[in-house]
């Protein structure tokens, strides 16, 4: 294949699927919204208090809501028009955002209410994330299905490289404007979901009543190999984020005020970002789950180098090559839910996905706060790290079907 031709082989999946690039904005958009957002509360809640416990208090009210709503909104997604679903939730994400700027702009907006509203949009964000990957199938022919996931993972590193920086230089021109900005991304968001255009019509819908609701728990615990990936991601990214710590890092470790904190925050998903390309053009397929295992170890030592580091270039560095790590176990997660899951199931597989690893990312960060406020930001990071490497040497005596892992389509 000559040169001339190997953009065309690469973007022949968005060509040949239309819908998808819809689906990517909207996931995009959503993801650089809620990373805007989130910048501007960490910031504005630790100028307010000055406390490690509150930052960990902002994971913690997001974290409630998206448990108790998590298996119920994989079932919504799996009965009802998932496009309906989707973008009605964007836009209530988008109205909360616009309640936080419309607080702040009043000067009524404190502590509490901060977490309230974020205990709603948290909740919102638990029906809208298994709803959105529930759909992707459904915009591609199976053939470019593998491509299709790399692609729709660095649209989402795309927007969370953006979103925290554009969060951090908004929020330098006032407190609400990366609110106002984050709420009319949601609502775009939303609107593009809306008008997606399927290749497929919808899956049967499941039964009513809790055996359906449960069932995703299910089917994920008789399939070792994604039990296995997705419960070691999501116990990674319990002990070894940081980024409910950032404030602090950015404030009194770096001292790089709220543009740095954008940066550093940005980091991770400049790191994913040049790994997902890599993906889009040749994803692996043989001798995964020896893969996935070292990509964890890897972001275990990040996580330690970060917590070290007193360089703002080398905090960078240590959080991109984290980012970079966490993508391929990230792709060859994604990739064995959306291969071995049946259509009719995506949403409540995707749901408790999203319970396993999306909420571990919120109690992660109370997880966090707590320890930082005992021990200090740095120590914090490094006993995170820490246990990220000793969790993974458990998992692959725990999971020896997942670590001996060769394709993703095989039977373990």
């Amino acid at each position: 294949m000559t040169d001339a031709a190997l953009p065309a082989e690469w973007l022949a999946p968005l060509r040949h699927n239309p819908a998808l690039p819809r689906h990517m904005g909207s996931r995009g958009l959503s993801m650089a919204a809620f990373q805007m957002q989130a910048v501007a509360v960490g910031w504005q809640v630790y100028a307010m208090t000055g406390s490690a416990l509150d930052l960990g208090l902002v994971g913690l009210a997001q974290f409630l809501p998206m448990l108790l709503c998590a298996l119920p909104a994989g079932h919504v997604a799996d009965r009802f028009d998932r496009k309906i679903v989707g973008a009605a939730c964007l836009c209530i994400e988008g109205l909360c955002a616009f309640l936080l700027a419309v607080g702040t702009l009043g000067g009524w907006l404190d502590r509490n209410l901060i977490l309230l509203i974020l205990a709603v949009s948290g909740g919102t964000r638990a029906f809208e994330l298994p709803t959105m990957q529930a759909l992707l199938p459904a915009t591609v022919s199976a053939h470019w299905m593998p491509r299709a996931i790399a692609f729709a993972s660095s649209a989402n590193q795309t927007a969370a490289i953006c979103g925290p920086a554009i969060g951090g230089l908004l929020y330098a021109l006032g407190v609400s404007v990366p609110y106002w900005v984050a709420g009319c991304f949601f609502v775009l968001a939303g609107y593009l979901a809306h008008g997606l255009v399927l290749k497929r019509p919808p899956p049967r819908r499941p039964p009513a009543g809790l055996a359906g609701v449960f069932s995703g728990l299910a089917f994920i615990w008789k399939q070792k190999p994604i039990f296995g990936s997705i419960s070691l991601d999501m116990v990674a990214v319990l002990f070894g984020g940081a980024t409910a710590l950032l404030p602090i890092f950015a404030r009194d470790i770096l001292h790089v005020g709220a543009a740095g904190m954008g940066v550093l925050r940005a980091a991770p998903a400049i790191g994913a970002l040049c790994t997902t390309m890599v993906l889009t053009r040749a994803p692996p397929t043989r001798r995964l789950g020896r893969l996935m295992f070292s990509a964890v170890f890897i972001y275990g030592l990040c996580m330690v180098l970060f917590g070290l580091s007193s360089s703002m270039w080398l905090s960078m560095l240590a959080l991109a090559c984290s980012g970079a790590a966490d993508s391929i176990s990230v792709f060859i997660r994604s990739s064995l839910v959306q291969t071995r899951t049946p259509e009719h199931m995506l949403g409540r597989v995707a749901a408790v996905n999203a319970l396993f690893v999306g909420t571990s990312a919120q109690i992660g960060e109370f997880e966090s706060g707590v320890t930082a406020a005992l021990m200090g930001a740095v120590g914090s990071v490094l006993l995170g790290g820490a246990g990220t490497l000793v969790v993974c040497l458990a998992w692959i005596g725990l999971f020896p079907g997942l670590r001996r892992l060769d394709r993703v389509a095989e039977e373990v």
